[in-house]
C-alpha cells in the first residue's frame, strides 16, 4: 500500500518500572542459561490495567499534536491479550478518558501487528472522510495475571507490559508514512494453535498460556510422522517488505534504522533479522533487550526510542516490522521530517 498524504502528527508511549533479568532468575522466575543465551537483561512490568497504560500514551501522544478532538473521525484500539471484563468495550473507555468524543472506536484483535494494521486502516479512512483529519491509534497489554507466566511462556521473548500510540494525520507530523506491507501465510495457523481446542477458551477453563506446548505438540506429531505446517517466518516478512519497499520506491539500503519487536538475541537474528540481510546495529536490539516484548505496542515504543534519542532525523527512512499469529508479517516505512525539540 503506497501512501501519499498521511502523517505520524505524534507519538507517545508509557513504558512501567523495569524488573531485571539477573533478579527474575535469583527469585526462580527465570532459567539462568536461558538469561545468558537470550541476552535479555530487564523486562517491563505494570500493576495497571492495560486500558489505563493506553490512555496515558494517548494523553502524551494528544498532548503532542496540533489536533483538537474534533478533528478526529476514529479511535482504534489493538489489544492482544484481555483487557477487563468480559463483554465490556476497552476502546470506548479509552475513548472517553482522552478525546470524548461521539466516533467509533473499535478494537484490533490481530496480536503483536495490531498498531501497524490501525495504522494502515487509519490511513484508508482519512482518504475517505474529507471532514476528519486524524485517527488516534492505540495499542496496550498486561500479562501480570494468574494465567500467564511472562518469564516461561514462550523461549523466543519475555513478555512485557507498557503501551503506545499514534496520532494518523493528513495535516502533518514529525514522520511521513510512504508505504505499508503485509503478507500472511493462513496455513500456519495451526502452529500457535497446537493441540488446543477451539472450544471452551482456554481462559474459561483455568489453562495458562504455554506458547512451549504447542511447540512440542509439533514436535511430537512432527517425530509421528505429521509434518508442521511450515514456514520460515523470515520468508513471510520478505514478502512484506518487498511489498512496502516497492511501493515506497526505495532499497533496502535507504533504510536508516530498523524497529523491530523484542525477542531473544538468537530468535531476533535467526527470524527475523539475518533472512533480510539486516545487521543486528541497525536494528534496535540495545532497546528491546531491556523493555521485553510489549505485543502492538513494542514496534511503537521501538519508533519513539529512535526519534527522541536522535538515532534518527530530518530525511532518514525507518522501517517498522512485527509480526501476528496467523502467521502474518507486516511492515510500514516512513520518512522522518522533524526532530523532536519541534514537538511531537
Amino acid at each position: 500500500m503506497k501512501a501519499e498524504g498521511i502523517y505520524l502528527s505524534s507519538i507517545g508511549t508509557y513504558v512501567p518500572d523495569l524488573v531485571t533479568t539477573e533478579h527474575a532468575v535469583r527469585s526462580g522466575w527465570y532459567d539462568a542459561e536461558t538469561r545468558e543465551t537470550s541476552g535479555l537483561e530487564s523486562v517491563a512490568i505494570s500493576d495497571m490495567a492495560a486500558p489505563d497504560m493506553a490512555v496515558l500514551a494517548a494523553r502524551a501522544a494528544l498532548g503532542r499534536s496540533p489536533h483538537t478532538p474534533e478533528d478526529f473521525g476514529a479511535l482504534m484500539h489493538s489489544a492482544a491479550y484481555h483487557q477487563g471484563p468480559d463483554g465490556w468495550s476497552s476502546q470506548h473507555y479509552i475513548l472517553q478518558n482522552t478525546l470524548r468524543q461521539p466516533i467509533t472506536a473499535l478494537e484490533i484483535r490481530q496480536g503483536c501487528q495490531g498498531m501497524l494494521s490501525g495504522v494502515a486502516m487509519a490511513a484508508h479512512r482519512l482518504a475517505y472522510e474529507p471532514d476528519k483529519s486524524a485517527v488516534l491509534i492505540t495499542g496496550a497489554d498486561n500479562y501480570s495475571t494468574p494465567l500467564v507466566d511472562r518469564w516461561r511462556t514462550s523461549r523466543l521473548s519475555i513478555l512485557g507490559d507498557g503501551a503506545a500510540a499514534v496520532v494518523v494525520s493528513r495535516v502533518g507530523g514529525f514522520a511521513r508514512l510512504l508505504s505499508v506491507g503485509t503478507h500472511s501465510a493462513p496455513g500456519m495457523e495451526a502452529l500457535h494453535r497446537g493441540g488446543e481446542p477451539l472450544f471452551p477458551p482456554a481462559v474459561t477453563v483455568g489453562r495458562e498460556m504455554d506458547y512451549e506446548a504447542r511447540v512440542k505438540f509439533w514436535m511430537d506429531e512432527w517425530a509421528k510422522g505429521n509434518v508442521p505446517p511450515m514456514e520460515h517466518p523470515g520468508e513471510v516478512l520478505q514478502q512484506a517488505l518487498d511489498k512496502g519497499l516497492k511501493d515506497a520506491g526505495l532499497h533496502l539500503d535507504d533504510i536508516a534504522r530498523v524497529c523491530h519487536p523484542s525477542a531473544a538475541r538468537g530468535a531476533l537474528r535467526d527470524q527475523f533479522l539475518d533472512p533480510l540481510g539486516i545487521d543486528l546495529e541497525r536494528g534496535i536490539w540495545e532497546h528491546t533487550k531491556r523493555v521485553g516484548h510489549i505485543a502492538s505496542a513494542d514496534v511503537f515504543i521501538g519508533l519513539e526510542y529512535v526519534w527522541r534519542s536522535r538515532l534518527v532525523g530530518p530525511g532518514d527512512k525507518v522501517l517498522i516490522f512485527t509480526g501476528s499469529p496467523g502467521f502474518e508479517a507486516g511492515c510500514a516505512i516512513v520518512e522522518i521530517i522533524s526532530s523532536p525539540e519541534d514537538g511531537a
